[in-house]
């Protein structure tokens, strides 16, 4: 079987813009999902955008969405790197990139979310409050960006249906 990404691009795209619902519930749903899928939570993002969306009154079906295209393995190192990076920036607790390294690989390499929650635990608290406080900073610019982004797309599409509907 071969893996043709051009093809899987255009499905997932074409599921995502026929979403139905209001513009705002649906961009509130993109925003959460960007917002939990950068923040270093992994073996929690599907309960958190699930939870946020119900509190919030987003989309579900967006936030998990693009939760999913947000954090991937392609960008697990990036984020939880610029997290690390931001957070011991922040606050007063300085610790090294190895500390956070034994959470990635065993993200990675283990997958398990039993492992994941021991490799969470090693760490120590004051490495996942860091990790926490430089992922939610670095999520904040990408959660405005794609809320005004995916509104103003979820507003055209529903324009662009309306006045089909017009013409027929």
């Amino acid at each position: 079987m071969k893996l043709e990404l051009r093809r899987a691009a255009r499905y997932y795209y074409l599921r995502f813009v026929r979403l139905k619902g209001h513009p705002g519930v649906l961009a509130r749903g993109v925003a959460i999902g960007t917002f939990v899928g950068i923040t270093p939570t992994i073996p929690f993002h599907t309960i958190l955008s699930l939870l946020f969306a119900f509190i919030l009154r987003g989309s579900k079906i967006a936030a998990l969405f693009s939760t999913i295209i947000v954090s991937n393995p392609i960008t697990f190192l990036p984020q939880y790197y610029l997290s690390w990076q931001i957070g011991n920036w922040l606050t007063p607790g300085k610790h090294s990139w190895k500390d956070v390294s034994i959470l990635i690989d065993a993200i990675i390499n283990g997958g398990k979310f039993g492992e994941t929650l021991t490799a969470l635990g090693q760490i120590g608290m004051e490495s996942l409050i860091i990790l926490l406080a430089g992922g939610m900073v670095l999520a904040l610019p990408f959660t405005l960006f794609f809320y005004c982004l995916s509104y103003m797309l979820f507003r055209s599409i529903q324009k662009k249906q309306l006045e089909k509907k017009i013409l027929k």
